[in-house]
């Protein structure tokens, strides 16, 4: 008992960093992890402003985010940005209804996953953009082919990640699940499922990227309206500055839904220590 309360005695006489060694902390921390991103786009700015670089290919980031922001203010960008959300939203939405339940199921399931993982397989090896041109000639070339493509591109990773998640659930969790006399409905909701959810979020995050590079490569066919069809359109009218703009909003999306993810899990998996 004297021992606990000389610690923690000692522990409030303990002296506070001082804020120049906090700030000194973070700063450094902020150089080594944007740093060399830093320097990435000053050297394209400086290289490109100073005709190091031809302009006319890859013009200068002020101009990049000029045009981005006259076409986010005067609309241009807002009908595309809206459209290719919901794309992508839909399809991403789609992934997961589909892929979650059947990845839970499958898991747990041995001779159903027997069943199912070589074509799983099979198909996952496909690129949905070869599979692209059989889904528009049975769905048309509109809004359902795009939809499509983007979610057959999304499930696998959810699908699989699931899976994954739940074959690799401690035994020893179920084990003790099991003496404290948890049925099989019990030991799914209560064990397996919060067990698999930080391999669900990592097929999540894969998903999401997946999502919108299947986006941007679905919007340039057959499409006239989207942030793909912007990229394209804008190379076709050599409006490289409005190019750029696109597809610098692109990466803004996936950063932030990558963002949003990594928050989520986090609130969800408290009790996960491991880095996310």
């Amino acid at each position: 008992m004297f021992y606990s309360t000389t610690r923690i005695r000692l522990k409030a006489r303990r002296p506070a960093t001082p804020a120049y060694k906090v700030w000194y902390q973070r700063s450094m921390s902020l150089i080594a992890r944007y740093g060399l991103l830093v320097l990435f786009f000053a050297g394209w700015q400086i290289a490109s402003s100073a005709g190091w670089m031809n302009a006319a290919v890859i013009p200068p980031l002020d101009k990049i985010f000029t045009a981005l922001w006259n076409g986010i203010t005067q609309g241009a960008l807002l009908g595309d940005i809206t459209i290719s959300l919901q794309r992508a939203g839909l399809a991403f939405f789609a992934a997961i209804v589909v892929g979650i339940p059947l990845g839970l199921f499958m898991g747990q399931i041995r001779p159903l996953e027997q069943a199912l993982d070589p074509i799983l397989q099979l198909f996952r090896q496909t690129s949905a953009l070869a599979l692209y041109p059989i889904f528009i000639l049975l769905l048309g070339l509109g809004e359902t082919s795009k939809v499509f493509v983007i979610f057959w591109a999304a499930l696998f990773p959810i699908l699989l990640s699931t899976i994954s998640g739940v074959k690799e659930v401690d035994s020893k969790l179920l084990e003790m699940a099991k003496t404290f006399g948890a049925g099989r409905l019990t030991l799914f909701y209560r064990v397996i499922v919060p067990a698999s959810v930080p391999s669900i979020f990592v097929g999540l995050r894969l998903s999401a990227t997946t999502a919108l590079l299947l986006l941007i490569a679905a919007e340039m066919i057959g499409a006239n309206q989207g942030i793909g069809f912007r990229v394209i359109n804008a190379q076709y009218n050599f409006q490289i500055p409005m190019m750029f703009a696109a597809i610098f909003l692109l990466a803004f999306a996936g950063l932030l839904a990558n963002a949003i993810l990594v928050f989520l899990q986090r609130r969800l998996c408290r009790w996960n220590t491991r880095d996310h």
